[in-house]
């Protein structure tokens, strides 16, 4: 059976810069392992829906609760690859941090975070998956007047 993560692909608007240059994105560097920088995001709890687990798993590791965020309707990203030899599956939902100045409040699963460009978002996501899901997510908002 495939591990199942759940996510969000959150975004601010910077007002004083013009879109697209306008839109970064939130990664967060983890603590452990590589140290890699991700979405928030996080497995799937017995019992539990996936759009909860990606809500409960922001508000852990963001501090971002659902009073924060804008969900973005129509994008849904599935992620599909192995992890120590196990398929996993992340979905990935789009969602708008509506005051760009809200304060990230990192849990221990996370050493840093940084709100970043599609260009720089791409270089630190470093996975290929990853990178087109922050470009889809980025054209999606371009295509849909969102920019």
């Amino acid at each position: 059976m495939a591990l199942r993560a759940c996510g969000f692909i959150i975004f601010r608007r910077m007002l004083q810069k013009p879109p697209p240059d306008n839109i970064e994105f939130l990664l967060l560097q983890t603590s452990y392992g590589e140290h890699h920088w991700t979405p928030p995001k996080g497995h799937v709890d017995p019992g539990e829906d996936d759009l909860t687990t990606a809500l409960r798993e922001t508000q852990e590791e963001a501090g971002l609760g659902k009073d924060n965020l804008c969900m973005v309707e129509g994008f849904l990203q599935r992620l599909h690859y192995q992890v120590r030899g196990k398929d996993k599956e992340v979905l990935y939902w789009l969602a708008e941090l509506r005051d760009p100045n809200t304060r990230v409040i990192l849990s221990e699963e996370h050493q840093d975070y940084r709100w970043a460009k599609l260009e720089e978002a791409c270089k630190l996501a470093e996975y290929q998956d990853l990178q087109d899901t922050l470009t889809a997510a980025q054209h999606y908002l371009e295509a849909n007047g969102k920019q």
